[in-house]
């Protein structure tokens, strides 16, 4: 299976540069996994799609100001984008300048606040603050927009690149299925009786890093921190055994369950997940999913590609890729959505 395998062309004008002007006022593709049905709607129309016995499960990882600019002692500007908070005072993160700074560089930042490169890991950079991480992220950090949104961050960001419901801090990116979701509508799904459940992914930096290899059963998947909680596992087992959905509120949620379950059983689950789910991947705690479109050739793709069936899922996705382009659906983080069932 080929990475070139999962390419489609997508004009530039249908990548979303700005969100709805409204949560849910986003487009919706319906796509029925079984016969390959399309069917566009609004989105807030996932109050009918949704049954009063299933369970909608969401990543509440809230997104950091992880994107910081400075500069060396020298002068020569730097870029670092914080991928994970290893304790108060230092990080691991991607750090772009003219010439990669050696161990004991000094970094130097807006108000004062200054930093040391104490070494590296793999490709990332290993940091360390002379104040508290989170505070100098709170006072002079930056949304980490992804790459092809192409402006700088503003403060509508902040509130509208992050879900009503996250609640624990150390994404570096947004589950953006989520983003679709404001209050009234989580709302009106609690009125009709969808159960809700909450799990943990902090969505890294590498959720954006293109593939590198021509075989993606060479890939290597970067790692990334999830909780599952014994709870959440027991209200999945019990809407299985009511008849009920599980619905994942996007792909990081899929991961997240399916990353805590094994020989068909879910079980509580703390710790880093590296799982890469391609066509073949027998899936074991998900039903349905929400989804945002996702990038050509990207392991996003491959994943809702597997979703969408065993037996020809790639061509039923990417003919519901094709659909969505031809429809002038927008895409990726602030665009349009996926109902997969």
């Amino acid at each position: 299976m080929q990475r070139t395998d999962f390419s489609f062309e997508l004009p530039d004008k249908l990548i979303a540069q700005q969100p709805a002007a409204e949560r849910t006022a986003s487009r919706l593709l319906v796509l029925n996994k079984d016969t390959g049905e399309i069917a566009d709607q609004p989105f807030s129309s996932i109050v009918d799609l949704l049954n009063d016995d299933d369970l909608l499960v969401m990543n509440d990882t809230r997104v950091i100001r992880a994107r910081l600019y400075g500069q060396k002692q020298t002068g020569g500007k730097i870029e670092i984008l914080i991928e994970r908070v290893v304790d108060n005072h230092n990080v691991l993160a991607q750090l772009k300048a003219s010439k990669a700074p050696k161990a004991d560089t000094p970094l130097i930042f807006d108000e004062g606040y200054m930093a040391t490169v104490t070494g590296r890991k793999n490709d990332l950079f290993a940091i360390e603050f002379d104040k508290p991480v989170w505070d100098v992220m709170e006072a002079v950090g930056h949304i980490p927009l992804p790459p092809y949104i192409d402006r700088e961050d503003t403060q509508f960001d902040a509130e509208r690149y992050q879900t009503v419901f996250a609640e624990n801090e150390g994404a570096v990116a947004a589950p953006t299925a989520g983003l679709h979701f404001d209050q009234s509508l989580l709302d009106q799904l609690t009125e009709k009786g969808v159960q809700f459940a909450q799990v943990t992914l902090h969505v890294g930096a590498g959720t954006f890093q293109p593939m590198r290899v021509e075989d993606i059963h060479d890939h290597k998947m970067h790692a990334e921190r999830i909780e599952v909680s014994q709870s959440v596992c027991d209200q999945i087992k019990q809407t299985r055994k009511q008849g009920g959905r599980v619905i994942a509120l996007g792909t990081t949620t899929v991961r997240a369950l399916e990353s805590a379950s094994n020989n068909g059983e879910i079980s509580a689950f703390s710790g880093e997940t590296e799982i890469f789910i391609y066509p073949g991947y027998e899936f074991q705690s998900v039903d349905a999913m929400i989804t945002n479109f996702h990038l050509p050739e990207s392991t996003l793709l491959m994943l809702v590609s597997a979703f969408a069936g065993k037996e020809g899922g790639k061509e039923r996705m990417l003919n519901a890729y094709q659909h969505a382009v031809d429809q002038q659906y927008r895409f990726f983080s602030y665009g349009d959505a996926m109902f997969i069932y």
